[in-house]
């Protein structure tokens, strides 16, 4: 006769698989934080220097005479600091990727491999490539326009925090934006929709752009439109090479 006091062996195997993964879920975590701070340590002595070649697009288009400030007693401190961390974690995303990508592999079929593995590689490069797309084409063009449509007799002088809180904005809308092609192979190969029905709601989509181009950028025409097109161009490669993966039907008997 068993006893009612004698631990399900049923339950205890089922939980032990899960502890396990909650092990290695640690602890792959711990590596990408380790990751964050080991460059964040490496890179904050060169704090300031980093916050400059940041605030460059907007500090060659200031005015002769005009210079960032700091409103808050703090923000010379804080703003460097926020901006180093941004970048360890913006510099450590491969590895954390990496750490992210060896968790769920095991669980992969081989043919799921082979599509995870050059997804993973293309958002990392894309996602870069919407950094870098903000620094070096959109801000130019948005500073541009500010700075030379101000009042007469009005003197920039740009805080260093708000600066900071307008860029790390602009970065992190662009980068996730860029991310557009993965997500539609993505949907296209597991089958939550097809080219033919994207194609279809292109005029839907295309709207959708600037909708949120408007929510993601500061209120001005032209970060919203420089968001916008863009999405809609990274939407057609996406359908581009949604096409290559997509599933074909089975010819009927």
């Amino acid at each position: 006769m068993t006893d009612q006091n004698t631990p399900d062996n049923t339950s205890i195997d089922q939980t032990q698989p899960l502890i396990q993964h909650l092990i290695e879920l640690r602890n792959h975590l711990l590596r990408a934080v380790l990751c964050v701070i080991l460059v964040f340590a490496s890179l904050y002595y060169f704090a300031n220097d980093i916050y400059l070649i940041v605030a460059e697009p907007l500090r060659e288009l200031m005015p002769k005479g005009s210079t960032m400030i700091a409103t808050d007693v703090a923000s010379p401190f804080f703003a460097p600091f926020k901006l180093t961390l941004m970048v360890s974690i913006f510099i450590s995303m491969p590895f954390v990727l990496y750490q992210i990508w060896r968790f769920i592999a095991p669980a992969l079929y081989d043919k799921e491999k082979k599509l995870a593995f050059p997804l993973l590689f293309s958002s990392i490069v894309l996602f870069y490539s919407g950094i870098a797309f903000a620094y070096f084409v959109v801000f130019p063009l948005i500073f541009g326009f500010f700075t030379s449509t101000g009042p007469e007799g009005v003197t920039i002088m740009t805080d260093i925090s708000r600066y900071l809180d307008f860029v790390l904005k602009l970065f992190f809308a662009f980068g996730i934006v860029f991310e557009i092609p993965i997500a539609i192979i993505i949907l296209v190969s597991s089958g939550i929709t097809n080219v033919e029905s994207l194609s279809q709601k292109r005029p839907y989509l295309i709207v959708a752009c600037f909708v949120v181009g408007m929510l993601l950028t500061p209120p001005d025409v032209i970060s919203q439109t420089l968001l916008a097109v863009p999405m809609w161009m990274l939407f057609e490669v996406g359908l581009l090479f949604a096409k290559m993966v997509e599933k074909k039907p089975e010819a009927e008997v």
